[in-house]
C-alpha cells in the first residue's frame, strides 16, 4: 500500500532571497565604473603616477565637497521647501479661518468677560507693521481671560461645532499640518470642546464644578484660537494686502467692521 505524499506548501524550504538596495546597486555599479575607467587609463597611457596624483588630489577635495553639498546645498534646498510648504498651510489656515475659525473666535470671545480691556490691541489697521503684530502677541500672551459660562451660550457653541465636525476630520487628514504644532493642537483642543459638550444632554443649569471644567476647556481653545488669528492675520497683512483688508473690515473684535469699504 502506497503512503499519501507529504502535502506540498508552496515556498516552503526556501530561504527568501533579499533584493539588494537601489542605493547599494548605484554605489557599487559607481565605484565598479570607476574602476574600469582607471585600468582602462593604465592599459592606454602606462602612467599609474599620473592615476594616484589626480586620485589622491581627488579623495583631499572630497571633504570640502561634502561639506558645501550637505550644509550649503542641502540647507538651501530645505529652506525652500519648508517656504514651500508654509505657503500650502497657510492657504489650509485661510481656509480656516474663512470657514469656521472667525466666526468661532466671536462666539469664544463672548464668553470672555475681561475681553474690553485687550479689545483695542485686538483691532488691527491697515497701517500696522509687523512690530506691531508682535506687541498685540505678547500683550495677548501676558492676559488672562475670565471664561464664564451660560447654558443658552454653551448651546450655540456645541451647534456651532457640531455644523463643522466633517470639516475639523478633513483638516486633520491634511499630513502637512503635522508640521504645524501649534495649529494641529488647536484643532485637538476644538475636537476636545466639542466631544465635552456633546457628552452632556442638558448645558443648562450645570453644576459649578462642571461649568468651571467647560471655562478651562473653553479658555484652552480660545487662547490658541486668539493666537493663531493674529499669526494668520500678520501673514494676510505682509502677502496677501486684499485678503488683509478684508480681514480688517471683518475683525470679530471691532464692534464697528463692516464688510462694506467706507
Amino acid at each position: 500500500m502506497m503512503k499519501a505524499a507529504p502535502p506540498h506548501f508552496p515556498g516552503k524550504g526556501l530561504i527568501a532571497v533579499r533584493r539588494p538596495d537601489w542605493l547599494v546597486l548605484l554605489g557599487s555599479t559607481l565605484v565598479v565604473s570607476s574602476v574600469i575607467a582607471y585600468l582602462v587609463h593604465y592599459a592606454l597611457f602606462r602612467d599609474s603616477r599620473h592615476i594616484f596624483l589626480y586620485l589622491i588630489g581627488d579623495l583631499a577635495f572630497l571633504p570640502v565637497q561634502v561639506l558645501f553639498v550637505t550644509l550649503i546645498v542641502d540647507r538651501l534646498l530645505s529652506k525652500r521647501e519648508k517656504t514651500a510648504l508654509l505657503k500650502k498651510l497657510n492657504m489650509v489656515i485661510g481656509i480656516f479661518f474663512n470657514e469656521l475659525g472667525t466666526p468661532l473666535l466671536q462666539s469664544l470671545a463672548s464668553f470672555d468677560r475681561g475681553i474690553g480691556g485687550i479689545r483695542q490691541s485686538l483691532v488691527p489697521t491697515q497701517q500696522w507693521s509687523g512690530k506691531d503684530f508682535t506687541s498685540a502677541g505678547e500683550r495677548f500672551a501676558r492676559y488672562d481671560p475670565t471664561v464664564e459660562c451660560e447654558g443658552g451660550a454653551l448651546e450655540e457653541l456645541r451647534s456651532s461645532l457640531d455644523g463643522k465636525r466633517s470639516f475639523l476630520l478633513t483638516l486633520m487628514e491634511n499630513p502637512n499640518l503635522l508640521e504645524h504644532e501649534s495649529f494641529t493642537d488647536l484643532l485637538w483642543s476644538l475636537f476636545h470642546l466639542a466631544q465635552e459638550l456633546d457628552a452632556r444632554k442638558d448645558l443648562r443649569g450645570l453644576p459649578e464644578t462642571d461649568s468651571a471644567h467647560l471655562a478651562g476647556d473653553i479658555q484652552r481653545a480660545y487662547r490658541m484660537l486668539l493666537s493663531e488669528w493674529l499669526s494668520y492675520m500678520r501673514h494676510l497683512k505682509e502677502d496677501y494686502p486684499y485678503l488683509y483688508s478684508l480681514a480688517v473690515r471683518t475683525n470679530p473684535f471691532d464692534p464697528e467692521a463692516r464688510p462694506e469699504v467706507r
